[in-house]
């Protein structure tokens, strides 16, 4: 009951993190569109946002452990509306600015809450090790009903309600707050282990260097991820000329997604044995 417990204190804080996340995906490049930008404009807005997000991925782990994972999910929540807020502009600058601080969000969207789970989970109720792996597969099923259910509640806002396509962004807001309010009232403050910059990175780069398999692991992924980047920027454009429901069509992917994580575990199960060797 109390692994239950502790496991709900940690959904009701990162699960809205990640509904506020996935509501602001249909619409993005449908807001540029109608703020009139040129296709080459979008793609430097597109850009800035990655950008800031591998720039930002580098020092995450490092300023998780020094601020705190607690306060790192507060910051999350905190430059995440406010890069919601960006959206109402028109002025480029502000939005290129709001796609910096998407950038650092969604780094330390993938790195701050995770980590203070661990530590919690491990340190300070000492539960068993082999119970993260519950905790995290239940999270990501429900990230994926999350990211369907997103799609649809971002049609519903953008093109039912007629609001337009900045609407999903000013419903993220809530739900972030929601998050961050979650986490101040319900969560302890935890710290990791204070290591310099260079060494952590130092590091890094030896392992990618001196293991074959994390480096082609590493460029496979790089590769897996630039076609997806390609195809988040261009289904849009493709789609909507020819008036497609672009939430609907967003949640179809994502249960597309669904299926094929669905399919992976039912192949590599003790009944099917699909697993390399």
């Amino acid at each position: 009951p109390s692994f239950r417990r502790f496991q709900r204190g940690y959904y009701c804080v990162y699960l809205p993190a990640l509904a506020a996340d996935w509501l602001q995906g249909p619409y993005l490049y449908k807001l540029y569109q109608h703020y009139r930008f040129l296709e080459g404009q979008i793609a430097i807005l597109y850009v800035c946002g990655f950008a800031s997000s591998v720039l930002f991925g580098l020092v995450s782990s490092s300023l998780v452990d020094r601020l705190g994972r607690k306060k790192s999910c507060v910051l999350f929540s905190f430059t995440y509306s406010i890069c919601c807020l960006a959206k109402l502009s028109r002025d480029y600058l502000v939005l290129a600015v709001g796609r910096v601080l998407g950038g650092l969000s969604t780094a330390l969207l993938f790195s701050a809450f995770e980590a203070w789970y661990v530590h919690e989970h491990v340190e300070r109720y000492d539960f068993p090790t082999e119970w993260i792996a519950i905790t995290f597969s239940r999270a990501a099923f429900w990230n994926n009903i999350i990211a369907v259910g997103a799609g649809g509640a971002a049609d519903f806002f953008a093109e039912w309600l007629g609001l337009g396509p900045v609407a999903p962004f000013m419903v993220s807001i809530p739900l972030l707050v929601l998050s961050g309010v979650f986490a101040v009232k319900n969560w302890d403050e935890n710290y990791g282990k204070k290591r310099a910059f260079s060494k952590t990175c130092g590091d890094g780069l030896k392992c990618l260097l001196s293991d074959r398999r994390v480096l082609l692991l590493g460029t496979i992924q790089a590769l897996f991820e630039s076609v997806i980047y390609i195809f988040i920027f261009l289904w849009t454009p493709v789609l909507d000329p020819h008036g497609a429901p672009l939430g609907i069509v967003f949640s179809g992917f994502m249960a597309a997604s669904m299926l094929g994580s669905s399919v992976y575990h039912l192949a590599i199960s003790k009944r099917y044995h699909l697993q390399p060797v």
